[in-house]
């Protein structure tokens, strides 16, 4: 009779087991995702949580790299490689459940606290407020992206595309295919 509930209690040991692993890796990104903005803090706190716990460092280091090469988010691609590692198909489920969380609870206080909040005046003087400077700052980051890639000057094509684009959005052009268009004449004239 013992001999037949050893298999049973051997499973339950092994499901037991595989239960604390994950919520091991559940608490491991939520408690990262807490406590850091992620980039570069999140990494370093990953490090030091993760490594000799989950895995090497070279297997961290892996990870980090495979992670910046992927187009996306790095820190939720580190996430799901670090639980792929640690735990499998469910692992990398729980790390990226535990990743979004926090961002995703936080965002919906903020949206429903400014939907209570949008009827008031001094909200819309805000946003109003707001508007200028992110057009600027956007303006801003065109120049620095514009000046860096090409040594410092803008040759004249560059300049074409920008104000030709500038022209065909001013009459309400979709921006997606200005961009395809822009793209493509850059690839012909630069």
């Amino acid at each position: 009779m013992l001999s037949l509930l050893q298999p049973k209690q051997d499973t339950h040991r092994k499901i037991r087991h595989k239960m604390n692993h994950l919520h091991h890796i559940f608490w491991l990104f939520l408690k990262i995702n807490l406590l850091s903005t992620s980039g570069s803090a999140s990494v370093a706190l990953l490090h030091s949580e993760a490594v000799g716990t989950i895995m090497t460092e070279a297997q961290f280091i892996q990870a980090v790299g495979l992670s910046s090469l992927l187009p996306g988010s790095d820190a939720l691609q580190l996430a799901m490689f670090i639980g792929t590692e640690a735990g499998g198909f469910w692992g990398a489920t729980v790390a990226l459940i535990a990743s979004l969380l926090p961002p995703t609870i936080l965002m919906f206080g903020v949206v429903k606290i400014l939907h209570r909040l949008r009827r008031e005046r001094w909200i819309g003087g805000f946003v109003e407020g707001l508007t200028p400077a992110v057009g600027v700052l956007m303006a801003f980051v065109a120049w620095k992206i514009l000046s860096g890639s090409n040594g410092g000057e803008l040759p004249l094509p560059v300049w074409g595309i920008g104000v030709v684009s500038l022209i065909v959005l001013w009459f309400d052009a979709p921006a997606p295919l200005v961009l395809l268009l822009a793209g493509l004449a850059g690839m012909f004239l630069l």
